[in-house]
């Protein structure tokens, strides 16, 4: 009798090595995405990209990584030293801002005009050396993709000075 019970326990502790070893690492693979939220490389993230081309700067904080429905940093500095021409224009890939709803920019364009792929929008240039606009907007909560874009500082179609970036969207 004793022999049955003895033979009910037999191998029991036997080939659990593998899965302390499986335990371990879906722990530390947990652990790591913890650590990660927590020093916020997996949330939400502004970037800031600049530019300079023959006495003008352009600099553009924008959104990196964002979320549907969450308010979005969007701001263009221009610098140039001596000031502008009565106007400036500034032209971005017109499909980005597809991503977005809007309460508009601050300032507002004196005019807009979009080609195909490209919105140009034309300021009053301010008695200054530098001009800012940004626009005011949020992710659309239908967005569900991020979009890659360009910035310029145009004369006419030609671009003066500019930068590429892009924005991704994570759920």
């Amino acid at each position: 009798m004793g022999s049955e019970l003895d033979s009910t326990v037999v191998g029991i502790g036997e080939g659990t090595e593998g899965a302390v070893w499986v335990r371990r690492v879906a722990t530390s693979l947990v652990l790591a995405v913890v650590v990660a939220a927590f020093f916020g490389v997996l949330g939400e993230r502004s970037g800031e990209v600049s530019s300079e081309q023959d006495g003008w700067r352009l600099s553009l904080r924008y959104p990196e990584v964002a979320r549907a429905g969450l308010d979005t940093p969007w701001q263009v500095t221009v610098e140039h030293a001596g000031g502008f021409d009565k106007e400036l224009t500034i032209a971005v890939t017109g499909s980005y801002f597809d991503l977005f709803e809007t309460q508009g920019f601050h300032p507002e364009p004196s005019d807009s005009t979009r080609d195909g792929d490209t919105l140009y929008l034309t300021f009053t240039a301010p008695e200054a050396d530098t001009f800012v606009v940004a626009y005011d907007a949020y992710i659309q909560p239908s967005s569900q993709r991020g979009a890659t874009a360009r910035v310029d500082v145009v004369d006419g179609t030609t671009p003066i000075v500019g930068v590429n970036y892009r924005t991704r969207l994570v759920p």
